[in-house]
């Protein structure tokens, strides 16, 4: 096809981006004169800069480490305390960096990307150094630094990448890091990632650094990692092939032993056991092990040729592991049971592993999961679309989980229940969703109504508290409907696969069971019903959009994929091939374009209104699906919002206040289109 907009698809030429800021003026205009905008902004953007939100921890040694926003610091700081101090209601907090003022000495606009600290060898020893990854507006391409939490300063001839790449760096110890990155001219896969890790040792340029692996420029990624667990020592090298597969190796002496599991499966390890979680059925030493079990076995029995593993997780057809983390001495199991959470703790005892239920409230979703190598204690936290999120100390083995924090109630809740329903979709598979709305609704089809989805990548959509949404859409009277579709990890592998590639439609039609459900049962009706997503889920959302236009009232799309039939050629998008397909491929375009978004949209079809978000600083998915999507809608003469944040990554917004910005245009715009008569 000859696209006349594939110049929106230059995301630093100045006629494509004199394009979006024009098309930023016209929507800056609609949301400046709804009296619902700016009252809401301010509000969104209180409880976005609240200092009563929980501060989330990730413990190194006898300190409690976090990164914080709020009005004083719209960039962020990262800072430490002690878990005796982090247990009061206000703990006293040391900072380590203020991003804020670092981005002002340096004239740079810093957006925090995380970090990475060195284990120390032995029990007790305290921390020392870190590696501070910092992006540019929020992108995924960084540049980072080393850091000395002791002396809180950056080291000045430390290990320090200073060219802005996707890159990885992990400790190998104090004095050696493993890096991939952007080595040069050949060094990257066609996703954009290192296709290359190198050892390198301090003191020496980087050029000097010797090569560990390569990989292929068809593979997403190839990088490396230093185990430490509980005394256990293993370096780990990792060949992403793609999305969804991976090699593992372990270095022996010197020699890269592949570790013969499942390319597909999930591996960790605990202690001296190898845990895997297997995605296929798996026959291996003559069983056939279920699919998605967790199994355990010795892991130099393992790398010498023991195939005897013991199961310590089995689904049902309706429930699924979430995910596993580890303490000193337990494996912490978090499951689903028909989309209900559940947490589990599993300690090996006289040789045999005993598997214990944490008490929980039945509804919502458990996150957060937060463990240390060097103690049995552990935090998460429990919440869901009306119970404000709650972070739990507890110990393994405890009858009671201790609660430590809350967040205040941002919204007023009172009367909204959440109920949880399902569709028939097409093919007659039973779709699960929930619906957060008043006890006493009137079932007359009038109800403005959001319905939310993803459908991809085996990422689950469950319950969660949200003051932005609770302010923008629950308080004032509209219905929260999520949608667990195929695609998604809400039933385990079998569900994700089942909406892979040539079947990725079902993920459509899941989502369009549902919202005739929704209909059917009376909640709302298509002029009332709004849909969203982003990511994945901004093109199931076009999607539906395309395919079935009449049922629904307004679709908001954030940072979309929208143009499948170029995807792979965008950015990270060639790491994605696993899941759409290749468009390359003459039998997976087949499938893939007959239900692209951008190559259906007709000009004689009556389409809902669109607004369409994105950021220019998107280094995933391309902001030009987003553009060109536009662009051909407002040639074929139907009616588009569109705005494009200069900055903020593929989440759209690089501080509090441009995602207060972000969320208030997209309450008023669902508002005006979906609760008029």
């Amino acid at each position: 096809m000859n696209d006349p907009y594939l110049w929106l698809e230059d995301v630093g030429g100045d006629k494509a981006l004199d394009w979006a800021r024009a098309r930023n003026a016209v929507a800056e205009k609609e949301f400046l004169a709804d009296p619902r905008y700016e009252p809401l902004r301010r509000q969104l953007l209180d409880i976005f800069d609240s200092k009563e939100r929980i501060p989330l921890v990730q413990r190194y040694g006898d300190q409690l480490y976090n990164f914080w926003r709020d009005a004083d610091h719209p960039r962020g700081v990262w800072r430490r305390t002690s878990l005796a101090e982090y247990r009061k209601p206000q703990p006293d907090w040391e900072t380590l960096i203020d991003l804020d003022r670092l981005a002002a000495d340096e004239k740079e606009n810093w957006v925090w990307n995380g970090t990475t600290c060195l284990r120390p060898e032995r029990s007790g020893e305290p921390y020392r150094r870190c590696l501070i990854a910092l992006s540019r507006g929020g992108a995924d391409a960084t540049v980072v630094r080393e850091y000395d939490v002791q002396t809180r300063r950056f080291v000045t001839d430390g290990f320090n990448l200073p060219s802005e790449a996707k890159q990885d760096v992990e400790w190998k110890d104090l004095d050696t890091v493993w890096v991939a990155t952007d080595f040069g001219p050949g060094s990257m896969t066609a996703s954009g990632y290192p296709r290359i890790v190198k050892e390198w040792k301090r003191g020496e340029p980087l050029a000097a650094a010797r090569t560990v692996h390569e990989g292929k420029v068809s593979d997403v990624v190839v990088g490396a990692y230093s185990e430490r667990e509980s005394g256990q020592r293993r370096d780990w090298v990792t060949r992403q092939v793609d999305f969804h597969n991976a090699e593992r190796y372990v270095d022996r002496s010197g020699q890269l032993v592949r570790v013969e599991v499942p390319t597909d499966a999930d591996v960790l390890t605990f202690q001296d056991w190898l845990l895997v979680r297997i995605r296929e059925s798996w026959t291996v030493g003559g069983t056939t092990w279920p699919v998605a079990a967790l199994l355990a076995i010795r892991f130099e029995a393992f790398m010498k040729g023991d195939r005897h593993f013991e199961v310590l997780y089995a689904p049902t057809e309706r429930s699924t592991l979430e995910e596993i983390r580890t303490t000193r001495s337990a494996v912490l199991i978090s499951e689903l049971d028909n989309v209900r959470p559940r947490l589990w703790e599993l300690t090996l005892q006289d040789g045999t592993w005993k598997r214990r239920r944490v008490p929980l409230a039945d509804q919502g979703q458990i996150g957060d999961l937060s463990t240390y190598w060097d103690s049995d204690s552990y935090l998460f936290t429990h919440q869901d679309f009306t119970a404000p999120t709650t972070l739990f100390e507890r110990r393994i083995g405890d009858a009671e989980s201790v609660p430590l924090k809350s967040l205040p109630r941002f919204f007023d809740a009172t009367g909204i229940v959440t109920r949880q329903y399902e569709a028939v979709s097409r093919d007659g598979t039973r779709i699960p969703y929930f619906v957060a709305m008043r006890g006493d609704l009137r079932l007359d089809g009038r109800n403005p109504t959001l319905l939310y989805g993803y459908g991809g990548f085996e990422i689950t959509m469950l319950p969660r508290y949200s003051g932005g949404f609770g302010k923008g859409w629950l308080e004032p009277g509209g219905v929260l409907v999520m949608a667990n579709l195929r695609g998604g990890g809400e039933f385990g592998p079998q569900w994700h696969r089942a909406a892979q590639r040539e079947n990725k439609q079902r993920t459509w039609d899941d989502f369009v069971a549902v919202a005739e459900d929704i209909i059917r049962r009376g909640i709302t009706s298509p002029r009332h019903l709004g849909i969203m997503g982003g990511s994945q889920g901004g093109l199931l959302v076009t999607s539906a959009m395309v395919q079935r236009p009449e049922l629904f009232g307004a679709v908001v799309s954030q940072v979309p994929l929208i143009d499948m039939l170029r995807y792979h050629t965008l950015l990270a998008g060639a790491s994605w091939v696993a899941e759409y397909g290749d468009p390359d491929k003459a039998a997976d375009r087949a499938f893939i374009e007959r239900y692209s978004p951008y190559q259906n949209v007709r000009k004689d079809v009556r389409y809902p209104r669109l607004f369409l978000v994105t950021s220019t600083r998107d280094d995933r998915v391309h902001p030009g699906h987003a553009r060109k999507m536009a662009a051909r809608m407002l040639e074929q003469g139907h009616d588009v919002l569109y705005f494009e944040n200069i900055e903020g990554g593929h989440g759209a917004a690089a501080n509090n206040e441009q995602a207060a910005r972000m969320w208030a245009q997209t309450y008023s715009f669902l508002w005006h289109q979906l609760s008029s008569p």
